[in-house]
């Protein structure tokens, strides 16, 4: 927890309030919550998760390329399900490694076949005399590709490159020992190219590297619970009962589910329960309990803008969506007596607080760790925000007024 606290003090700047994370027991439902996001290669934050030895087994993060030791392990099997984790592979951010950064010489529990003999069977050992030339073209059209990325692995964690093709598609590596090499290529909307190439002592080795178009791959959102597959057609996968559903049939689903827990068929319910910020949390960790994600709803749905409490009550009642802009908007016009009440200092935090939450949602500005961003670090962080409110209990009174109000 300091771990992730002192980096998200160092990082502040980034405008981020959770680009480390401590999932640890002690942060109950926040570390579960975390956990989902970091899983998420297309989520930007957290970028760093602190813990014990929860991420040991059982947790998938395949866009995860640092292991970083920083207490001791004495167990071998321990530190290679710690390690595990990063060795997944995942394509759709271009992970094919991943490091291991040891501060506690957890890497002496590595076996002897855990790493490659020495020296490698494929490593290029010869005199650097060898000379690679080529030009990277389209598989289809044949035309020249500019600016592709080339490289040359001479072995396990030795490289040449990347290069990048010239105006004609070309590339040319001088000097490289004999031996057989590997060429890798890529190009943006191209997949990737593998290739062995056996180089000779004194002689220029030409080549050519035709590259096919990647196309739309299948795009896959994975939260605890559930797997978002986007593709011709999105499915929702989820995990607890196995079942595939169709856009529309998710979109029923979670239209019965959000009924059921509401008690009602109108939106008014919903309403009072989305206003109280301990009934809220409540809620949704039922729809997190039935692989019901509001966010990844509103991303696959094209409505990233919407508020949560909007989109849900426009799939269980029928409501108009409104954005997170437009309730911001409303909250400034309709509630400025509500505003005057509170000194010059304490509206400069709400209207703050009101820019966090047309970004981020509601939740960001329920979780105190808002305070530790700008522009509230210039303000003493949590306790300068609490003075100018005259302590906690009048933080804490304006804060619930102001999410009921955004919500009138």
């Amino acid at each position: 927890q300091l771990v992730s606290r002192l980096l998200n003090d160092h990082f502040g700047h980034l405008g981020y309030d959770d680009y480390a994370v401590p999932i640890v027991a002690e942060e109950g439902e926040d570390a579960r919550r975390w956990l989902r996001r970091f899983q998420d290669s297309d989520q930007k934050t957290p970028v760093v998760a602190t813990t014990a030895e929860l991420l040991s087994t059982g947790v998938d993060v395949p866009s995860c390329r640092n292991i970083v030791f920083m207490k001791t392990v004495s167990s071998p099997v321990l530190f290679k399900q710690i390690v595990g984790r990063g060795s997944r592979l995942d394509p759709a951010t271009d992970k094919y490694w991943f490091r291991v950064i040891d501060y506690t010489g957890a890497t002496r529990l590595f076996d002897e076949w855990d790493r490659p003999p020495l020296p490698p069977e494929d490593t290029a050992l010869g005199p650097e005399r060898g000379t690679l030339e080529g030009v990277v073209i389209h598989a289809e059209t044949g035309d020249r590709l500019v600016g592709a990325s080339v490289s040359v692995l001479l072995g396990p964690n030795v490289q040449r490159g990347p290069i990048y093709t010239d105006e004609d598609g070309a590339f040319r590596f001088e000097r490289l020992p004999t031996g057989v090499v590997t060429l890798v290529v890529s190009g943006p909307g191209f997949r990737r190219r593998q290739m062995k190439v056996e180089l000779l002592e004194d002689e220029v080795v030409s080549v050519e590297v035709p590259l096919k178009e990647a196309g739309e791959p299948p795009l896959k959102v994975r939260v605890t619970g559930l797997e978002v597959t986007i593709a011709d057609e999105t499915i929702f996968l989820i995990e607890a009962t196995g079942e595939s559903l169709s856009l529309q049939e998710y979109v029923d689903y979670t239209r019965r589910k959000v009924v059921e827990l509401v008690g009602a068929q109108h939106a008014a319910l919903l309403r009072e329960v989305w206003m109280d910020p301990d009934r809220r949390q409540r809620f949704l960790e039922d729809l997190y309990r039935s692989s019901i994600h509001p966010d990844v709803l509103a991303e696959v749905m094209g409505l990233g803008d919407a508020d949560g409490f909007d989109l849900l009550a426009h799939l269980a009642f029928g409501e108009p969506v409104r954005t997170r802009d437009e309730r911001a908007q409303a909250f400034r016009n309709r509630h400025q007596r509500f505003l005057q009440r509170y000194s010059h200092e304490a509206r400069e935090v709400i209207v703050a607080l009101l820019e966090k939450y047309r970004v981020g949602g509601v939740e960001e500005i329920a979780d105190p760790k808002v305070f530790r961003l700008p522009p509230f670090d210039r303000m003493g962080q949590i306790v300068g925000v609490q003075h100018r409110f005259g302590g906690v209990a009048g933080l804490r009174q304006a804060m619930r007024e102001m999410q009921r109000r955004l919500y009138q």
